[in-house]
C-alpha cells in the first residue's frame, strides 16, 4: 500500500506552480461547469423573461449555452497571441479570472434572455484569457522529459472540477432559498449557485496572485514570429504538424460532444432513464480524470506520437458503436472507451505541440489546440441536434466519418518530437 501511496505521489510530482496553476483551474472550473446546468433551469423558471424573437425555449438555451464556446474559441488564438507578444501568462489569467467572477456575480442581475446571452459571451471570452495563457504556462513551466506529465496533471485537476460541478448543481438550486445567519436574509437557489461560482473564481484568482510567477524565458523571448502556418515548410509532409494537430482535435472533439445534447433521443433508444444517461455522460469524464496524468507521463518515455495515432484510431469505433448499442449497459462501455481514446491523444497532443513551440511562441501555438477543442465542443451538439432527426445512428456516423479523417492526418501528417524513446508495447515508435 506505502508503495502504491508513493506511486501515485510520483504521477503527480511537478513544478509547484503547474500543480497551484491546476487547482486554480479546478476551481474554476468547479464553478464554470455548475453554470452548465443551472443556466438551463434558471431560463426555464419564471425569474427571467423578456422577447424571445419567435424561438423556442430549448433554442434559447441551447443558444446561450453555446454562445460561450464559440465566443471562448473564436478569442483565444488572438489572447494567446497577446500573451506571446506581451511576456506575460500570469496577467492574463487574472484578467480572465477576474472577468468571470465579474460575470458569475452579474447573473444576479439578469432579468432577460437577452441579459444572460450578453453575460455568457462575456464570461466565453474572459475564459478565452485564461486557457492560452495557463497551457502556455504549464508549457514553459515544463521540459521536453516532462512537458507530458504536466500536461497530463493540469488536464486531471481541471476536469476534476468540471466533473464535480454538474454534480452538485442541481441539488443547490433544488435545496434553496437559503436563510442567511446575518439579518436572516434568505436567498434562491439560483442565487446561491451563481455565488458559489463566482467564489470559486475568486479562489482561483487569489491562488494565481499567491503562487504563480512567470518563467523569466517567457519575458525574454516576448514578440517572438507568431504566425500559424498551414503549409509544413521545413518537414517531410504536407501540413504544419500544430495545424494538423489541431484539425485532428476539432474532429475529436465533436464526435466526442455529440451525445450531450440528445438526452430524449438516447433514452428513448435504449428504453432507460435519467440516470443512466447521467452514467454515461460521467464515465467519458472519469476516463479522462484516471487515464489523463499517467498517459501524458507514458508519453515522455515513450514518445507522443504512438498516443495520438492510437487514441484517433480507436475514437473510430467508440464513436460508431454509440449509434447502435443494444442496452444501457454497453452504451457506457462506449464512452468509457471514448473517454480513453481521447484521455490518449489530449496531452500527448499538447506536449508535442509544446515541443515544437520556440521560446516566447507557446500561447499563439498551443491556443491552436484549445481553440479547435473548443470549436469543436460546440459544433458537436449542434450537429447531433441536427442530424438525428434522419436517424439516431445519423450523428455516430458523421463523427466516425471525422474520426477516420482526424486518424488518417496524424498518421500521415505528425512525426515524433522525442530524440530518444522506448518501445511501446502496442505500437512500434519511431
Amino acid at each position: 500500500m506505502r508503495n502504491l501511496g508513493r506511486r501515485v505521489a510520483a504521477q503527480f510530482a511537478v513544478d509547484r506552480r503547474v500543480l497551484a496553476l491546476a487547482f486554480a483551474r479546478m476551481a474554476d472550473g468547479i464553478g464554470n461547469s455548475f453554470l452548465v446546468i443551472v443556466i438551463p433551469l434558471y431560463v426555464a423558471s419564471d425569474v427571467v423573461g423578456g422577447p424571445t424573437f419567435g424561438l423556442a425555449e430549448s433554442m434559447i438555451i441551447g443558444i446561450i449555452l453555446s454562445i460561450f464556446g464559440f465566443l471562448n474559441s473564436s478569442f483565444q488564438p488572438l489572447t494567446g497571441r497577446f500573451s506571446d507578444r506581451a511576456g506575460k501568462r500570469k496577467l492574463f489569467v487574472l484578467i480572465g479570472l477576474a472577468g468571470l467572477a465579474t460575470m458569475n456575480v452579474a447573473y444576479l442581475f439578469a432579468e432577460s434572455y437577452l441579459s444572460l446571452l450578453v453575460i455568457r459571451g462575456l464570461q466565453g471570452i474572459s475564459v478565452a484569457f485564461i486557457i492560452p495563457a495557463s497551457v502556455a504556462l504549464v508549457n514553459e513551466l515544463a521540459t521536453t522529459d516532462d512537458r507530458g506529465g504536466n500536461m497530463g496533471v493540469y488536464n486531471t485537476f481541471r476536469l476534476v472540477g468540471f466533473g464535480a460541478g454538474p454534480v452538485v448543481a442541481g441539488a443547490v438550486v433544488n435545496a434553496g432559498p437559503y436563510t442567511l445567519p446575518i439579518g436572516e436574509l434568505s436567498i434562491s437557489g439560483f442565487d446561491a449557485a451563481f455565488y458559489i461560482a463566482a467564489i470559486t473564481a475568486i479562489i482561483s484568482f487569489l491562488l494565481v496572485t499567491v503562487l504563480i510567477t512567470d518563467p523569466e524565458s517567457t519575458r525574454a523571448n516576448a514578440s517572438a514570429d507568431l504566425a500559424i502556418p498551414v503549409w509544413d515548410r521545413t518537414g517531410p509532409n504536407l501540413l504544419d504538424p500544430i495545424f494538423t494537430l489541431g484539425i485532428a482535435s476539432l474532429f475529436m472533439a465533436t464526435a466526442i460532444a455529440l451525445f450531450a445534447t440528445i438526452q430524449p433521443q438516447v433514452n428513448a433508444h435504449l428504453e432507460q432513464g435519467a440516470t443512466w444517461f447521467g452514467l454515461q455522460f460521467a464515465a467519458f469524464i472519469v476516463a479522462q480524470i484516471l487515464l489523463q496524468t499517467p498517459i501524458g507521463r507514458a508519453c515522455d518515455r515513450y514518445g507522443r506520437r504512438p498516443f495520438i495515432v492510437v487514441g484517433m484510431f480507436l475514437l473510430i469505433p467508440t464513436t460508431l458503436a454509440q449509434g447502435y448499442v443494444p442496452t444501457s449497459e454497453t452504451m457506457f462501455v462506449a464512452r468509457l472507451l471514448q473517454g480513453i481514446a481521447g484521455a490518449m491523444v489530449f496531452a500527448p497532443s499538447l506536449a508535442l505541440a509544446g515541443d515544437l513551440a520556440g521560446e516566447g511562441e507557446s500561447g499563439s501555438k498551443l491556443s491552436v489546440l484549445t481553440m479547435a477543442f473548443g470549436f469543436g465542443i460546440a459544433i458537436g451538439p449542434l450537429s447531433s441536434g441536427a442530424l438525428v432527426g434522419y436517424g439516431f445512428e445519423v450523428p455516430f456516423i458523421f463523427g466516425t466519418v471525422l474520426a477516420v479523417i482526424g486518424t488518417i492526418l496524424v498518421y500521415t501528417q505528425i512525426e515524433e518530437t522525442l530524440e530518444q524513446t522506448q518501445p511501446v508495447p502496442f505500437v512500434g515508435s519511431d
